[in-house]
């Protein structure tokens, strides 16, 4: 609007009528330049019905009454007073909300007019923060009145009084003349540089959309990338935006760390993880052959909160690694370590020292280990509740009993390949929590043995007697009679026929995944009995049971649809569907 207060105010009713009878286009009101209402009365760009949406009577009439005045304070007190704006808001749009936006001294005398802002071009009237409010106007004027949106014709811009030429000054041009319109798109509008900051701060919050991702709350995109993975993270995720940069770096994701399988790890990474992230309570290194000693127990020295170790396959440690891990984390509940060469019973006497948290191990072909680490994990570690060892040929009847009278919570017991016999497996029957129990490849194993461990061990729903050669039809009867909680059953390579199928089907109500792969003695009978007359069966392994013919397995495929028969043939069928289904398609092209 220009300023209130001017020198020349007093001399504005004389001054008036002189430009009404000469209908000259110099402007010397008491605001010293240009204001709102001298634009819109005594403007000559084009008549005021097609610039404005109001009656020429209602603009002669302010007209006549704003000549009258004598002094600037009553001109201010005009253009202020809330009758004379509830008129133009009469009119259907306020004339000071479509010339200006709210001035602080405006704001501060009428602060009903929050909403007098500065409009985007081609759009409604916006309400805009007081941080972000322009202190233009206009917007860029359109040349030779480009119309809006709404069909009215945007007005060009208003020079300012400070950049005013002196052709102005002295009665030159008007608004309309030469001189306005060079004003308006040269730099000469002290509005210019904060309406192209208006401009930019416009487009930004045009370009920030509700649905962009960013907009979510951060719980919901840590959420998101807790399913990623640490190489996905690091490699994508991390690298969009800064945003996301420290989201994968919230201290949730570095708590749980699997690195399994990349090679590019080594000693110095566990070292900046060490250092930087002292919450760590899982790791997972699990074939990454670049990993030493020196960084395990730079890992395991700073975090002591360490619950979870796993690290399959890396033959390169030694028993300095477990060690340390053993003596700084005695809040280690899960250790799987299997495949490492080097390890000693050294490592598992330090670990029934101080880890008596101790819930979950495998050391399954660790082939240093014997039955005197074992026994010391035992008598050290009375938590225990799964034991897994595989091919550790040094592990005896020793371990297996000392495992049975220490750790009575044992629920999973594995002993695959190992030098145990019938007089180990019978401590088993101890275990009243035991669910899963995993016998393959035990070179001294009776059929009693097997039958008194079903009866006592009320609980057991897993059994697998692969690759046993002694367990026959009658240990399988007893099986399916007694294991009122079984429900899966594995006797690949026994020595079994279709009378122990049949067994199953005829007595089991709870068995659901019997496999009899390589069975040699079982017919279409047995498959085609067990199929019909059992109740729970969902999954029979008949793989290569060279006497059950595959018209028969196909006959059942149709008549059981709830059963997933296991063949060559049908095996091969469900690969292909599965790939069919994910999109593949054999090429034609190549098939000649």
């Amino acid at each position: 609007m220009g300023h209130f207060l001017s020198k020349n105010g007093h001399g504005l009713k004389k001054k008036s009528r002189k430009l009404r009878k000469k209908k000259k286009k110099r402007r010397n009101c008491f605001l010293q330049g240009p204001c709102m209402l001298c634009f819109v009365v005594r403007g000559s760009s084009g008549s005021v019905e097609d610039d404005w949406p109001f009656e020429s009577a209602a603009v002669s009439k302010l007209a006549e009454r704003y000549a009258s005045l004598n002094s600037p304070e009553e001109c201010a007190r005009f253009l202020l007073s809330p009758g004379e704006l509830a008129v133009w808001e009469g009119q259907g749009r306020s004339l000071l909300s479509k010339l200006i936006g709210p001035p602080a001294l405006f704001r501060a005398v009428v602060p009903d007019y929050s909403e007098m802002v500065c409009k985007r071009k081609c759009a409604e009237l916006q309400r805009c923060t007081p941080r972000k409010q322009p202190r233009c106007a206009f917007q860029e004027a359109m040349e030779n009145g480009e119309e809006r949106g709404d069909g009215r014709r945007l007005l060009p811009s208003l020079p300012s009084s400070s950049s005013s030429s002196p052709s102005e000054e002295d009665g030159g041009s008007g608004a309309d003349g030469p001189s306005a319109s060079s004003s308006s798109s040269s730099s000469s509008c002290c509005c210019q540089p904060a309406q192209n900051e208006s401009s930019e701060e416009t487009r930004s919050a045009e370009n920030t959309d509700t649905s962009h991702a960013n907009q979510l709350p951060s719980s919901i995109l840590l959420k998101v990338f807790s399913h990623l993975s640490v190489k996905e993270r690091c490699l994508g995720a991390s690298l969009v935006c800064k945003y996301w940069r420290d989201l994968c770096l919230d201290f949730q994701f570095w708590k749980q760390i699997d690195l399994s399988g990349l090679q590019q790890v080594k000693d110095d990474l566990l070292v900046k993880i060490a250092s930087r992230r002292q919450n760590v309570t899982e790791i997972n290194i699990s074939d990454c052959r670049n990993v030493q000693d020196h960084g395990v127990c730079s890992l395991a020295s700073n975090c002591p909160g360490l619950i979870k170790y796993t690290a399959y396959r890396c033959k390169q440690l030694s028993d300095v690694s477990l060690s340390t891990v053993a003596v700084h984390c005695p809040l280690l509940q899960k250790l799987h370590v299997g495949n490492q060469d080097k390890l000693t019973d050294h490592a598992l006497k330090l670990l029934g020292e101080h880890c008596r948290e101790l819930k979950d191990v495998h050391f399954g072909q660790c082939y240093s280990i014997s039955d005197e680490g074992l026994v010391a994990l035992a008598q050290g570690c009375s938590k225990l509740q799964r034991i897994y060892m595989q091919e550790n040929k040094l592990v005896t009847d020793r371990s297996v009993q000392a495992f049975a009278e220490s750790c009575p919570d044992l629920q999973f017991v594995g002993f695959m390949g190992c030098s145990v016999t019938s007089q180990g497996v019978i401590h088993l029957t101890r275990l009243q929590h035991l669910s899963s129990l995993d016998l393959r490849h035990i070179s001294e194993l009776n059929n009693e043995t097997v039958m008194e461990v079903v009866r006592k061990c009320r609980n057991l729903t897993s059994l697998n007697l692969c690759l046993n050669w002694t367990i026959n039809d009658r240990c399988v009867e007893i099986i399916a009679k007694e294991g009122r909680s079984l429900k899966e059953l594995y006797l690949v390579s026994c020595k079994i026929t279709d009378h122990a199928l049949i067994s199953i089907g005829q007595y089991s109500s709870t068995i659901e995944t019997v496999d009899a792969g390589w069975c040699k003695e079982i017919t279409d009978q047995g498959a085609t009995q067990i199929a019909r007359s059992s109740k729970s069966l969902r999954y029979l392994g008949l793989m290569r049971c060279d006497k059950v013919n595959e018209e028969t397995v196909e006959r059942l495929v149709l008549q059981y649809p709830h059963i997933v028969f296991s063949t060559v043939m049908q095996d091969c069928k469900r690969t292909l569907e599965r790939a069919y289904q994910m999109g593949w398609s054999p090429n034609t092209s190549t098939a000649s």
